[in-house]
């Protein structure tokens, strides 16, 4: 009897043990089968390197300058007796802008009259006499010495009265004026600020490596930060004879038109110097290269292909499509796209987007990338 129930108790608990052995083994079987199993393809975005027209340029910073501008002072000291012009006025050549008091002047330019007159009758007079030896010829040197000296006199009292009496140099726009009428102004002091902005110089320096590249009348292209996304056109007018010393740059400078007056002196200015005879070059978009200090990389769409060579296929009949990740050179950048100079052909296409998930030969499931513009 006991014999007996040792049997069924080991039975028992052989049962139990083929049970946990069994479980055990289908969930090994069922890892394994996940690890097997083909992962699922990753989805990303793609978009197709073409080949386009591309006009090198040069990249240069520089400054926005007045065609003519200059500060308005005074050369004379003086009294402000009236102010003939508003802050941001346009203004025409030769308007007036300011009167300082000229009383004194006016008195003594009125006394050097009277003074000039009577000199010119005295040598009116002296003319006469001396043909007839009335005077002797020393006389009459003398009294055209007294002329020659009033009329100097005159001239310099006007010339002084002059300077009373500030004027526009050139038509531009006026800056907001710093007198006030009654103030008394020393010499040099500035009442405002005058500019020209019909046309606007920049103002820029290139290396002198890049001087045969670059030549009187060439296209400039400049960007502004007051202005993003508007270029503004201009070309080159002037190369200075001499390359700097210390930094060994040579100043150029350019020439644009501002006709609806956006642009202002003083601003800091990007600019594109567009070189001559375009080439054909391979481009991509800038999200499709991955910069690394081992090289720049991108991810290429291709078939799978079997050992024999024949192009898998899933279960639709469709190829199965793969990333090859693959190494390039790359060259200028510019509106969202890069240059490739080696490692792609045009018509291939480049993944834009879901790289992070990619490894080099996944299987890949591709949508076209929306946020690329047609080129």
């Amino acid at each position: 009897m006991l014999r007996r129930r040792m049997l069924i108790m080991l039975g028992i608990v052989l049962l139990v043990v083929l049970v946990l052995g069994g479980y055990k083994a289908f969930s090994v079987y069922r890892q394994i089968q996940q690890f097997t199993a083909p992962k699922p393809p990753v989805a990303v975005a793609v978009a197709t390197a073409t080949e386009r027209a591309w006009q090198s340029r040069l990249p240069a910073v520089g400054s926005l300058k007045a065609l003519q501008g200059v500060n308005l002072s005074l050369e004379v000291a003086g009294t402000v007796r009236s102010i003939q012009f508003d802050s941001g006025q346009q203004v025409k050549a030769g308007q007036p802008l300011l009167q300082l008091d000229s009383d004194v002047e006016t008195a003594l330019l009125g006394t050097a009259q009277a003074d000039l007159g009577l000199a010119q009758v005295d040598y009116g007079r002296g003319a006469q006499l001396v043909d007839s030896r009335a005077i002797s010829r020393g006389e009459f040197d003398r009294l055209n010495a007294v002329l020659l000296k009033n009329k100097a006199t005159v001239a310099q009292l006007k010339a002084s009265l002059a300077k009373k009496n500030i004027v526009a140099p050139f038509s531009g726009t006026i800056g907001i004026r710093r007198v006030d009428v009654g103030d008394y102004l020393a010499s040099g002091t500035v009442i405002a600020t005058l500019q020209d902005l019909s046309s606007l110089y920049v103002d820029f320096y290139v290396a002198e490596q890049v001087i045969p590249q670059v030549h009187l009348d060439q296209p400039v292209r400049v960007t502004v930060a007051a202005w993003p996304g508007q270029t503004f056109e201009g070309r080159i007018s002037a190369l200075n004879p001499k390359v700097e010393d210390s930094t060994r740059n040579i100043l150029i400078r350019a020439t644009l038109a501002n006709p609806q007056g956006k642009l202002l002196p003083g601003m800091f200015a990007n600019l594109q110097i567009v070189l001559p005879q375009p080439r054909t070059e391979v481009v991509v978009p800038e999200s499709a290269v991955a910069y690394t200090l081992y090289g720049n990389s991108l991810y290429v769409i291709g078939e799978k292909h079997e050992a024999d060579g024949k192009p898998s296929t899933d279960a639709q009949g469709k190829p199965v499509l793969i990333a090859e990740r693959r190494f390039v050179d790359t060259g200028e950048r510019r509106d969202g796209v890069v240059i490739i100079s080696k490692g792609l052909k045009a018509g291939e296409q480049v993944v834009t987007g879901g790289q992070l998930k990619l490894t080099n030969g996944a299987s890949v499931s591709v949508n076209p990338d929306q946020t690329q513009p047609n080129h």
